[in-house]
């Protein structure tokens, strides 16, 4: 394997097919206009040149109408129930769903019906049961669905995964991966958030960020949990109804294992290691946006860091989307890929109750 030739061009969207001079721009609805949405979304379909945020859906149409006229390429701002009544329909070719979790299978419903393409965040609903539907919804209405797992689309994860799949750590035998943080510190401090509501959430900190580590470690490995086992905790009072911190064990295909920690009152800190028979391939920092991130590599006596310039994940995230529906090549992760992790996850709370290794189905 040309290791030289892998890290050569750490940056390189090895996935583009279309340029964005010789094809229509993806004009989105986006539903949704939370923290995240502001803060990363719109800056981001802003500075495409595959992808416009032409349309934004919001709670009240003042709300909706102020961010629209704050961003550029927005051309309409409408309420969630103008969404529903088809109003601006014509405006938009896809959608991008970032309300809470329990509230994204009614949009998609209604953006199938409309024959538009779905962009939506992970997880991809509150239960497997509810994910099931959405991803049957849309096959049904033969309209593409990706769920929003950017770290598929992330440089230095696409390389490691490179690495490994070249053969670089040998036959791996270990994951480990950790992301957390001090959501009431960093994110918003409200105890009455959407995310510690069980019924809009459907779980805490493995839902919302142990999902990170459990889905890098599938796409790095290229393999699908067979069985989890793990525990969930929590302290503070926020988080009676979800779970503050939760690790947890995969056991995947071949006996390779991964042990994976999240926790929403823990500093923040994120990475992910693969350990092979020959090798070892480490991101660190993984996930959190704004850090640039180092690739470690080590084989036999060998050791190497590089420094991977930071990108803007979700610009990285809605181009190669863009690029997907505009080109030939298949949409992915999609709905089936995104269920697994639903099931995966669930099953995680079914072993933390029962104190045994659970099958994921």
């Amino acid at each position: 394997m040309e290791l030289d030739a892998i890290l050569e061009d750490s940056c390189v969207r090895d996935w583009q097919t279309v340029s964005a001079d010789s094809v229509e721009e993806v004009r989105f609805a986006v539903i949704g206009l939370g923290w995240f949405t502001k803060g990363r979304a719109l800056p981001a379909l802003e500075e495409s040149d595959l992808c416009e945020p032409s349309v934004l859906v919001s709670s009240s149409s003042e709300k909706a109408e102020r961010i629209a006229s704050e961003t550029e390429g927005a051309t309409r701002g409408i309420t969630y129930e103008e969404f529903h009544d088809g109003v601006a329909r014509d405006d938009y070719d896809a959608v991008y769903i970032v309300t809470p979790n329990a509230l994204h299978l009614e949009y998609v419903e209604t953006a199938a019906a409309f024959g538009k393409a779905v962009l939506c965040e992970k997880p991809m609903e509150r239960d497997s049961e509810r994910a099931a539907e959405l991803r049957d919804v849309a096959a049904e209405a033969d309209v593409e669905l990706m769920i929003a797992y950017r770290m598929q689309t992330e440089p230095t994860v696409r390389r490691a995964r490179e690495l490994i799949a070249g053969g670089y750590v040998g036959e791996p035998m270990s994951v480990t991966g950790n992301m957390s943080q001090r959501l009431l510190d960093r994110i918003d401090p409200n105890p009455d958030q959407w995310r510690l509501d069980e019924a809009l959430a459907g779980g805490g900190a493995l839902f919302d960020i142990g999902i990170y580590p459990l889905n890098t470690a599938r796409y790095l490995l290229d393999a699908d949990p067979v069985a989890v086992t793990g525990n969930v905790s929590s302290t503070h009072g926020a988080f009676d109804e979800v779970d503050e911190t939760v690790a947890f064990s995969v056991e995947f295909p071949g006996e390779t294992y991964g042990q994976c920690y999240a926790s929403h009152n823990a500093r923040q800190s994120s990475g992910i290691t693969v350990t092979g028979t020959e090798g070892q391939v480490s991101i660190e920092p993984a996930f959190f946006q704004d850090q640039a991130r180092e690739l470690h590599i080590s084989r036999g006596d060998g050791r190497a860091s590089i420094t991977v310039t930071a990108v803007d994940q979700m610009l990285e995230e809605f181009d190669y989307f863009a690029d997907r529906l505009r080109g030939s090549n298949p949409i992915g992760p999609d709905g089936d890929h995104g269920l697994v992790d639903m099931r995966a996850m669930e099953a995680v709370y079914e072993a933390a109750e029962s104190d045994r290794w659970v099958s994921v189905e």
